[in-house]
């Protein structure tokens, strides 16, 4: 039985529970957590299941009050994953998994199916802004020939918590404080920490929280996962276990966490932007699409419980086998009726495909259908045109409702029904063979609120995670720690998370504790020992991605009397391999370059600085220069380039400013006179070698 961790700050109240964490036991009737109706809850850590790993029951009142009051608590935004941008498209298999399942979609090499795809943060409401550190929601809906598929998840592959009953507890404690209205959109304050101090569940969905993969370069750029494990089952009805993987053919990217909060206050719709802008020019995102298959025994090998969302199944162990594409190909007509109005449902899967007794995914299951009834106040949202069913027939016997726009003739409503014995229509009838059926999977006799022994290891993965990192993402990771833990106010709060880091990795908590100038506490006592599982180097980002201009954006500042031949030699070097250019200057109407050219702007320089870049050029000539030698925005567009990481070409007659900016000598940064085609290597990354001599990391 997993047991909880102790240390010095625990509560003189508090006991071990059986979840993996903290259980806090009233001190009296009035302290104790009750249902609405007056209940007293013996049990607030885990949900009601047919065993230990056995599925969630429906009966478990205490779970459906607790989610479905949480789903009903805002009107009508999303409580999480508010702010959301999306696209239609379409996927396109590649591979037949025949073999493993009858769903069409999965079965049909070189269909397109038509779909829409929604990316959201999860902390921030609708009007906060694209860049914090936080988890992207990645949710697609697949309009099937036999029904809608949503496959809703996130850039991440694994979760904070085991079981749904903790994710109201989860969303309360990131989202604003309750007494105060804030911080929006950030994880950076007392409740999450004192949440996650806690709760060790989520010491390995920290590690990758407070990794690059929260500050993603583009929408483009993020990997998408399934989260939970699914099944699927072939036409024989067996059952194979599998995770979904999306893979950005760009490669994930990222942007630096000084940078990502500079892009907040000059573009708050930075990732919205990009989204639109690539799709309206032609430069279509596209993805791979990936299964890890497992058998039950194979699963049952692995050292590690699968059911578990806080564990992920490291590819050197079951490769990722790509079996097709999504392609992003069109921008939304309207963003209120389609974007803001899709509703996602993990319980839209067509026959083929099934779930799994994940305790996270079973409360999924119920949570969705819930929300969407709140948010778009009728059993017949369905009926929307962006949730609408296509390319299949559609019909049942659920009738009425608000906001009924179907005109439905005859009297059969119910079934089942003699009326087509008389001539009448009858109605349609269930399909034994071509239906949705279930895997046939034993389940436990007894009744418990429990989780099984094997979901009580809540670190190895998290030292997994850190120890697969390159050198540079471990010190990104650890200064992310120091600056959020540096924003908690209560000193137990910041003792107890550190704790939990000592068994993750020592020498990773020990950094931590050194950047808060706090001694280093003893460790947690986990509820399990703590294993070193084989590094997974395909966890890394840096040194993965594709070095490439194709998805990146140059910003070139140009000032009057400029030399436009290289301006004109760096804009087509650029745009030949992918990427896009946009032209800075002083003034929205553009420069007036040697010779007497006008050259239009696409920003004007105070309102477009090097942070919405990945890399730039500045063509300028002397007296241009000397001019923006007086201008703070100029100098900060350097800088900040420099400071970013970001290649740096320059004219010679722009040297000036790049002294003056602090920008030293390194093989990003080149005289675009010499040779324009040396500026584009550096262009297509960063320059990570520069990092430690412009930024102090943990």
């Amino acid at each position: 039985m997993a047991r909880s961790p102790r240390d010095d700050t625990t509560p003189a109240n508090a006991k071990p529970g059986n979840g993996g964490e903290l259980h806090q036991t009233a001190s009296s009737p009035e302290a104790r957590i009750a249902t609405n109706h007056g209940v007293p809850v013996g049990d607030n850590q885990n949900s009601l299941k047919a065993g230990r790993r056995g599925p969630t029951l429906l009966e478990d009142f205490v779970l459906r009050e607790k989610i479905q009051h949480f789903d009903h608590e805002r009107i009508p935004e999303r409580i999480v994953h508010a702010r959301g941008s999306a696209a239609h498209g379409y996927f396109e298999l590649t591979e037949s998994l025949a073999e493993f399942s009858r769903a069409k979609v999965l079965t049909e090499v070189g269909v397109k199916t038509e779909l829409f795809t929604r990316f959201s943060t999860v902390a921030g409401g609708a009007g906060s802004v694209d860049t914090p550190r936080d988890v992207r929601g990645f949710a697609v809906k697949f309009y099937t020939k036999e029904g809608n598929w949503d496959l809703v998840g996130n850039n991440i592959p694994v979760f904070f918590i085991q079981d749904a009953i903790k994710f109201p507890d989860l969303i309360h404690a990131v989202k604003m404080e309750a007494d105060r209205g804030y911080p929006q959109a950030a994880s950076a304050h007392d409740t999450f920490w004192d949440f996650i101090g806690l709760m060790p569940e989520s010491t390995h969905m920290i590690m990758w929280a407070m990794s690059d993969r929260t500050i993603p370069r583009s929408l483009r750029m993020i990997e998408g996962f399934g989260v939970n494990t699914f099944r699927l089952l072939n036409d024989k009805d067996e059952p194979t276990l599998v995770k979904f993987h999306w893979r950005p053919k760009l490669g994930t990217q990222s942007t630096c966490w000084d940078e990502a909060v500079k892009i907040a206050g000059a573009d708050p719709d930075y990732h919205r932007r990009d989204l639109y802008e690539a799709i309206d020019k032609g430069d279509f995102p596209e993805w791979e699409f990936g299964v890890q298959l497992l058998s039950q025994a194979e699963a049952d090998a692995l050292p590690f419980d699968i059911l578990d969302a806080t564990k992920l199944i490291p590819e050197e162990l079951v490769p990722i086998r790509v079996i097709g594409r999504m392609v992003l190909n069109r921008n939304p007509d309207n963003f209120f009726a389609e974007t803001e109005q899709v509703a996602f449902l993990p319980t839209n899967m067509p026959p083929g495909i099934d779930v799994s007794e994940d305790p996270l995914l079973q409360g999924r299951l119920f949570s969705y259908q819930d929300t969407q009834l709140s948010r778009l106040g009728t059993v017949n949202f369905h009926q929307l045109p962006i949730n609408k069913a296509k390319g299949c027939p559609f019909q049942n016997l659920q009738r009425d409702g608000q906001m009924q726009t179907q005109v439905f003739k005859g009297r059969a409503n119910y079934e089942p029904n003699s009326l087509s014995e008389a001539g009448e229509d009858g109605g349609p009838r269930e399909d034994p063979v071509d239906g949705f059926r279930t895997a046939a999977v034993p389940v436990e006799e007894h009744k418990v609120r429990l989780r099984s022994e094997t979901f009580a290891d809540h670190y190895s993965h998290a030292r997994l995670f850190f120890r697969s990192q390159s050198k540079s993402e471990q010190a990104h990771l650890a200064s992310a720690l120091v600056f959020e833990l540096s924003k908690v106010t209560l000193e137990h709060v910041r003792n107890q998370v550190m704790s939990n880091l000592v068994n993750v990795d020592e020498t990773l908590a020990q950094r931590v504790a050194d950047g808060l100038a706090m001694p280093l506490p003893k460790a947690s006592k986990p509820a399990v020992p703590t294993v070193d599982l084989e590094p997974s180097p395909a966890l890394r980002i840096i040194g993965k991605y594709p070095e490439t201009l194709k998805g990146r954006s140059v910003g070139i500042l140009v000032s009057d009397g400029a030399d436009g031949a290289i301006v004109a030699a760096v804009k087509a070097a650029v745009e030949g391999e992918g990427g896009t250019v946009k032209i800075v200057a002083p003034k929205i109407g553009g420069v007036t370059l040697k010779g007497g050219k006008t050259l239009k702007a696409d920003g004007q320089l105070a309102g477009t600085p090097s942070v919405i870049f990945d890399a730039v050029a500045l063509v300028l000539s002397e007296p241009g220069c000397a001019a923006l030698l007086k201008e703070g925005a100029a100098i900060d567009f350097a800088k900040h380039a420099f400071g970013h990481l970001k290649a740096i070409g320059y004219s010679a007659e722009a040297k000036p400013l790049l002294d003056k900016a602090g920008v030293e000598p390194d093989e990003g940064i080149v005289e675009l006179d010499k040779a324009v085609d040396g500026f584009l290597a550096p262009a297509r990354t960063r320059q990570w070698a520069r990092e430690p001599g412009v930024r102090m990391l943990a």
